[in-house]
């Protein structure tokens, strides 16, 4: 990610077959969700609703907690129907603390970003920006202050939008996906890399995953420099299970752990209907344990 910003970033798959519903984990009730089903709506794996929170370690040492969360309702950016989406992560060891909010409007149509703000408090570094982007002028300004600069594209995401932007591609092993769609021109091309498959246990349980390096060209978590691993679900769904970035001028790696998942309900029709069906057959399929 960009100018040093952040440092963060389901029980067992036996025989490669998905869990229907691991510890801690539940799909939002239609009732949490007012927003009815929008035939304009690009298909995604996430949805309205949708929470996911993380341990967060550095090191070998238990340092705080994170989640990643899309609102239960759609906004609005200047009349352009958007997810709101928040990363926000809290804690630390000793004398690396880390106190972090970033936030995303993404358009539903599109899944371009309209809006990023970041806020960020790390050890003895402090950051507020507010991005506000303007495709058909090519232009990105910030709010906060008088400085703009071009768009890197018409179609621009930001550094909390591209992670779910990368949930919606194929992501098939060994493929590299070069992307000019960050949305400060410096940071183009962006690449991601599917390095393997792997399996990986958290709270939430164990999952069979996709691990994915991606990298922006500017400092922080996805620039080059940081290693950044993320490992996401190797089902329709592609939750983000855990995250590893190197922190720089500092002994260690900062990874989040997923501890717990409400699964959200998409705004696309197709993609609502199946997450209602993988929702019911969870629901049997648990009432059939009992």
């Amino acid at each position: 990610m960009n100018a040093r910003s952040m440092r963060r970033v389901v029980l067992a798959l036996a025989l490669g077959v998905a869990p229907s519903l691991a510890s801690g984990q539940m799909m939002v009730p239609d009732t949490a969700v007012a927003d009815p089903a929008d035939p304009l709506a690009a298909r995604t794996p996430w949805g309205l609703g949708e929470h996911l929170v993380y341990k967060v370690k550095v090191g070998a040492f238990n340092a705080g907690e994170g989640h990643m969360t899309i609102d239960s309702q759609v906004d609005t950016v200047r009349g352009n129907r958007v997810y709101r989406a928040t990363m926000e992560i809290a804690g630390g060891v000793l004398f690396a603390k880390v106190k972090d909010s970033y936030s995303t409007w993404i358009d539903v149509a599109t899944l371009q970003s309209w809006r990023f703000i970041q806020d960020i408090h790390q050890v003895n570094y402090k950051s507020y920006r507010h991005y506000e982007m303007f495709p058909r002028r090519r232009q990105w300004e910030r709010a906060d202050n008088d400085e703009s600069g071009r768009l890197g594209s018409s179609l621009p995401l930001d550094d909390i939008s591209f992670v779910y932007f990368v949930r919606s591609l194929p992501l098939e092993v060994g493929k590299t996906y070069t992307l000019n769609r960050y949305f400060k021109d410096d940071g183009n091309p962006v690449e991601i890399r599917v390095l393997r498959k792997d399996r990986r246990e958290t709270e939430a349980g164990v999952f069979n995953t996709i691990v994915v390096q991606p990298i922006i060209q500017t400092k922080g978590l996805f620039s080059q420099g940081g290693k950044a691993e993320l490992h996401f679900t190797d089902d329709e769904r592609r939750l983000l299970v855990y995250l590893k970035s190197d922190i720089p001028k500092f002994p260690g790696s900062l990874t989040l752990h997923l501890q717990s998942i409400q699964e959200g309900l998409p705004l696309n029709p197709a993609a609502r209907e199946r997450a209602r069906a993988r929702h019911a057959t969870a629901l049997a399929d648990g009432d059939r344990g009992n």
